[in-house]
């Protein structure tokens, strides 16, 4: 495998075919957001029913990721992320088909599972096939997509939902991988394998990641900080809307709409600065440490108003939180391109664990809370503000490991 650099118009064809499978990836991570109404009414489940539902998918996106890591460093992003979304495809027909919780939860894990190569293979390849200064870029356009596909779970799901109903909506999604699948195949270029001397001479192992000290540092990040944002922006933001500030199902689907809409336009916007604020010696790491405690504020707003906390404070705290993106990269930069595949997925595993213990765990403390007698409100108001002091010390750790940078 050697470093080398696609012609534009290749690149940017890559860069749509992989975006247009990551955007199914956010499409099916999120949808449940939106569902959450008619599968709470339809197979009554309690709040830990709905988190580890949603957390399903996670959980079986987590379980791929070290696996994933060699994988794609031997045979490449192509023939990886192909493979991969047939079983997302497989799981989308279970789930449109399932009858009860425990069918629900087993194709939700399946989907997350084939999943899992989505946002992975594509920032591997483009590690190898795009210039270092453009790493930031990409990953940031990713998210981009993902926002895309996080709106897209929103407004047009909940318009479509009395048309079709649910299920249909997933036998759409269905049809689509299977589009996806065989754009990859046709336009995705095939991995360039390293020489025995190669192999020889760049050796890495999964331990070289995680003995890193800067790697090291960033696993509470990932783990609760990261996971936690994308258990709010992915699930509990629409709970919240509906069960603590009254919103109808609608509503909340409007609410999660623009919170998402915000965010694809501030990664475009991210992407494309990112490469002009370096230039100004702002690293990844002074921006986290600056932009992070923002974030936190506006989560202590979030709890503190409880039931006057609505879709526009939500939107500020993603937004705010924007900054947790940059570690992901700079994680992968700190290591030789042998390591790309084992670094990206690495980090991506504290994430979506991080995602599915955050997704679970605050639907735990809420239905504990009730059980102890509290009211809906004042258990949300607990659960977050659990969160928020996990975030705290998540940043101090960050902050004590990185003070020379």
């Amino acid at each position: 495998m050697h470093h080398y650099i696609l012609p534009r118009k290749q690149a940017i064809t890559v860069f749509f075919v992989f975006a247009f499978g990551y955007f199914l990836s956010c499409l099916l991570r999120a949808i449940t957001a939106t569902l959450s109404p008619v599968l709470t009414l339809e197979f009554e489940l309690m709040a830990a029913d709905l988190g580890l539902l949603a957390g399903g998918y996670f959980l079986g996106f987590a379980s791929m990721q070290i696996p994933l890591g060699y994988l794609l460093d031997k045979f490449g992003p192509k023939k990886i992320v192909s493979s991969f979304l047939l079983i997302a495809f497989i799981g989308t027909v279970s789930f449109a088909l399932a009858q009860s919780f425990s069918g629900l939860l087993v194709s939700r894990i399946l989907i997350g599972v084939g999943a899992g190569a989505c946002l992975m293979a594509p920032l591997t390849g483009y590690r190898i096939w795009f210039a270092e200064n453009q790493q930031q870029r990409a990953n940031s356009w990713m998210l981009m997509i993902a926002s895309t596909g996080f709106v897209f779970s929103t407004l047009p799901v909940q318009i479509l939902l009395p048309i079709i109903g649910w299920r249909w909506i997933f036998g759409g999604i269905t049809f689509l991988i299977f589009v996806c699948i065989l754009l990859i195949l046709f336009f995705i270029p095939s991995w360039r394998q390293r020489s025995k001397e190669e192999q020889e001479k760049n050796t890495g192992s999964l331990s070289d990641v995680w003995k890193n000290k800067f790697f090291r540092s960033t696993i509470p990040l990932g783990l609760f900080n990261y996971g936690g944002m994308i258990a709010i922006q992915t699930l509990w933001a629409g709970p919240w809307m509906v069960r603590v500030s009254g919103y109808s199902p609608l509503e909340s689907a409007t609410g999660l709409f623009w919170i998402n809409l915000v965010m694809l336009i501030a990664f475009f916007v991210w992407g494309y600065f990112l490469p002009k604020i370096s230039k100004y010696g702002l690293s990844a790491i002074k921006l986290m440490k600056f932009g992070l405690p923002i974030s936190y504020l506006v989560l202590l707003s979030i709890v503190v108003l409880g039931s006057k906390a609505g879709a526009f404070l939500f939107t500020i705290y993603i937004l705010t939180s924007i900054v947790l993106t940059l570690a992901q990269p700079a994680v992968a930069l700190s290591f030789p391109t042998y390591l790309a595949g084992k670094s990206f997925t690495s980090f991506n595993l504290l994430i979506f664990v991080g995602t599915f213990i955050m997704q679970w765990g605050i639907g735990l403390v809420i239905d504990l809370c009730q059980f102890f007698g509290h009211g809906e409100i004042p258990s949300f108001q607990i659960s977050f503000s659990i969160y928020l002091v996990i975030c705290v010390l998540c940043y101090l750790y960050f902050i004590l490991n990185n003070k020379n940078e």
